[in-house]
């Protein structure tokens, strides 16, 4: 249940990114620029780049977990129906602050999605094979791939802008702070019981 509530808040934080249109994540530039290609939803999308990048795991020799199969369709399903629930402000200091809001809730989403301990997702699956094949220092190859998405979505039309930024320089320190409240109640509520 912590997984699916995890994922399904992961995509209410990207869907509010995503209206407040400043800016994507980096995943979600490519996904749109793809959408805006293809038709299909950045829901519709997100579900096949996770779908296609999960394919990278067999020659890399990773196995994918329970929650690695949700990520890839709980996401891109939240992402389309908080669309159409969020708001879609006007006023650039609204966005701003939905921006901000999207961040902060998807960094609570990828806490409690990681606090279940049922598989990566297929990007860190991607990211951690490829760190212990190369050798690489595991934050150059997140930002390799993240910038590749990041690159590849601006080239097909995908929204960069200051959320873009602002995600990629905060989201890690946000899922940080949010599982250290976690792990915080979940030691709070075994001393109470």
């Amino acid at each position: 249940m912590v997984l699916w509530a995890g994922l399904w808040i992961y995509g209410i934080g990207e869907a509010l990114v995503i209206d407040a249109r400043l800016g994507n994540a980096p995943w979600t530039v490519l996904a749109e620029g793809l959408s805006k290609r293809t038709g299909l939803t950045i829901g519709e999308m997100t579900i096949l780049i996770g779908a296609v990048v999960l394919c990278l795991w067999w020659p890399l020799g990773e196995r994918p977990g329970f929650g690695t199969v949700c990520n890839i369709i709980l996401i891109g399903i939240s992402i389309d129906v908080m669309d159409r629930v969020v708001p879609h402000p006007d006023a650039l200091a609204a966005r701003g602050l939905q921006a901000v809001a999207g961040i902060i809730v998807g960094g609570l989403g990828i806490a409690l999605y990681l606090s279940a301990h049922l598989g990566p997702g297929p990007r860190d699956g991607v990211m951690t094979a490829l760190h212990a094949r190369t050798g690489h220092p595991i934050t150059w190859v997140r930002l390799a791939l993240e910038s590749g998405a990041l690159v590849g979505g601006i080239a097909l039309g995908g929204r960069f802008g200051a959320a873009t930024v602002l995600f990629a320089l905060t989201i890690g320190h946000v899922f940080g702070v949010w599982l250290a409240v976690l792990d915080h109640l979940d030691r709070r509520s075994v001393v109470l019981a």
